[in-house]
């Protein structure tokens, strides 16, 4: 066991129920709800609502929402597939014929898939909730009609694109504008939004008091009533400047949002150290985090310093090659033959750990699982780099996250993402901006993760679950766009391995690679990067580097927003919260 460690603020531990997430006012929403009577799918809906408010710059209605949760009550786990696909019109003929070519642009319209998130959580509610619309959504509805203190990070991002707006997306004037630039600290109201999520509750209750025809009523209203109305209408009507300097209208049509369901999944596993860790599947990057741990199971890592050089150059390198494989097969698998057995396989594995060595590699290096050659991206399209407004922007401004444990042993780990202000204009008189996930396609037709209608994009999105001895013991994640599954996997490890607790494993001293294909516009690739906070030793950098690792020093508390939520086979729950960011808490009694 590691020695004590002075943190940053205590693992919480209780029996009653833990909320953890990227904002203390979903934090203390979620709690509120289990205080009340709901369970954890309950609370873990209303905060992913009251994220939808308070961090507009990070996720919104027009987002999406992977879920990963532990079902006590069937003992099972389970994914909820809040990402929405590319319209009908989305072809790359069509993408080609507006004189669009790879990249695909990360702002305006055009990269617009159907907002997942409402469905996302109104399907985890109806499957494993307890509480109708009006519960959900009424913390919600308080905070966008009465008001929330705004966070720094929401007014430096409204004023890095004010000119945008004034010029181009006027919508977004009047919703983030209208009343100067807003002030950090000051309340900030978006009454559209309310009004949005108040005709919503409103078309729910005019179904009757069955809680089921109600969230069937609200997920009418959003899909093939008003909501996607506005949504038809805007997109067909309305061109708007994106990142090319050119205006086009959306693609994404009401029949599209008609047409899409939120879906239940199984779960992709792997087994590791006795731990049974429960992923996405390949239309989110989470199998690699499945990848890195079969690599990473051929390593003693107990017997190697948490915070060491081995530990650091050992992750790195098993990261490199599961994403170079990620860039290279990963896809909707209703679309395109990932193979995702082979790719998880202890053979596999065993022939991918031979290619790693002592020094830094520097070329993107899939391997060929089952036989199958990889697709690489079009590599000639990725950039060097990105200016602002390029996709999903930095640390504190890219995604959400909320993990939740109740004391019936139910576990929730959901990552809320898309529908960014900074990235798409407002729809008229919905107080939201739509998504621009269709970014992460590929207009190369050969390549797994190519743009077709009706197809997900393979995205960045990648909540975590890990049993042990076959229960629900620990629902994580952190936003960051392509460190979702390298932030945690690092705390993971340094929980399981090194005796961590949550804690102290996500305060601990953080690093990660972008050797990787970026999965956002302009989308570029890093060779032989390591970032690394500075907190760590200067014999760990020099040492790196002497590997041929091109090291970047980070800001001492700036990698990873990481949360996490457990419990213990007694029955005793946890959490822990990362303070980077100084914005993620974690509650609990």
């Amino acid at each position: 066991m590691a020695e004590p460690v002075f943190t940053t603020r205590p693992e919480l531990r209780g029996t009653f129920g833990m909320v953890a997430s990227t904002h203390w006012l979903a934090s203390a929403t979620g709690m509120a709800v289990l205080e009340s009577g709901g369970n954890a799918f309950d609370a873990a809906a209303a905060a992913g609502f009251v994220l939808q408010v308070v961090e507009p710059h990070l996720n919104g209605p027009g987002g999406e929402v992977p879920i990963v949760a532990w079902v006590a009550e069937r003992g099972e786990a389970v994914v909820i597939c809040g990402q929405g696909c590319a319209p009908e019109a989305a072809t790359i003929e069509r993408m080609r014929d507006l004189g669009i070519e790879d990249p695909i642009p990360g702002t305006g319209l055009l990269p617009a898939c159907v907002p997942g998130a409402f469905g996302g959580w109104m399907l985890m509610l109806a499957a494993f909730g307890t509480l109708s619309p009006r519960d959900v959504l009424t913390p919600a509805i308080g905070y966008a009609e009465s008001g929330f203190p705004l966070l720094e990070r929401i007014a430096e991002t409204i004023a890095s694109v004010q000119d945008l707006f004034r010029e181009h997306w006027p919508t977004s004037a009047q919703t983030y504008l209208g009343r100067g630039l807003p002030r950090p600290g000051r309340l900030f109201r978006n009454l559209d939004l309310a009004a949005t999520y108040r005709r919503i509750v409103a078309a729910a209750e005019a179904a009757g008091t069955d809680r089921d025809a109600q969230i069937e009523a609200a997920l009418d209203a959003f899909y093939r009533g008003f909501v996607a109305e506005a949504i038809d209408r805007f997109c067909s009507s309305t061109a708007v400047m994106d990142v090319t300097g050119r205006s086009h209208r959306g693609l994404l049509s009401g029949d599209d949002l008609a047409r899409w369901r939120a879906t239940l999944e199984t779960p992709v596993t792997l087994t590791y150290h006795g731990y049974t860790v429960c992923k996405p599947g390949p239309w989110s990057q989470g199998p690699v985090a499945l990848q890195q741990l079969a690599l990473l199971d051929g390593f003693d890592l107990a017997d190697v310093d948490p915070l060491g050089e081995d530990l650091v150059h050992t992750v790195v390198e098993c990261a490199k090659l599961a994403l170079a494989d990620r860039d290279c097969f990963y896809g909707d698998p209703e679309h395109v033959d990932v193979p995702l057995e082979d790719l998880l396989s202890p053979d596999y594995a065993r022939l991918r750990r031979a290619e790693l060595g002592d020094d830094a590699s520097g070329e993107l290096r899939p391997g060929s699982p089952g036989g199958h050659a990889p697709v690489l991206p079009p590599l000639a399209a990725v950039a060097a780099g990105g200016g602002p407004g390029a996709g999903e922007p930095t640390l504190g401004h890219d995604t959400c996250h909320v993990d939740v444990a109740d004391r019936f042993g139910n576990l929730v780990s959901a990552t809320p993402s898309g529908g960014w202000l900074q990235s798409s204009p407002v729809v008229p008189g919905l107080g939201f901006p739509l998504g621009t996930r269709a970014q992460m396609f590929w207009l190369d037709p050969r390549h797994p993760n190519a743009l077709a209608p009706g197809k997900r994009p393979r995205t960045t999105l990648s909540p975590s679950l890990a049993l042990r001895d076959g229960d629900g013991y620990l629902a994580f994640g952190t936003p960051g766009g392509d460190q979702q599954d390298q932030w945690p996997l690092i705390a993971f490890l340094r929980h399981i391995h090194h005796g961590m607790d949550l804690q102290a494993a996500i305060d601990a001293p953080c690093f990660h690679t972008e050797h990787l294909v970026s999965s956002f516009y302009p989308r570029p690739f890093a060779a032989r990067s390591v970032h690394l906070e500075r907190r760590f030793g200067a014999d760990v950098f020099e040492g790196l580097r002497r590997r041929g690792h091109d090291v970047i020093a980070a800001e001492p508390w700036s990698l990873g927003r990481v949360g996490a939520a457990g419990r213990e086979p007694d029955g005793v729950l946890k959490a822990a919260a990362d303070p980077r960011g100084m914005q993620g808490y974690a509650v609990g009694r």
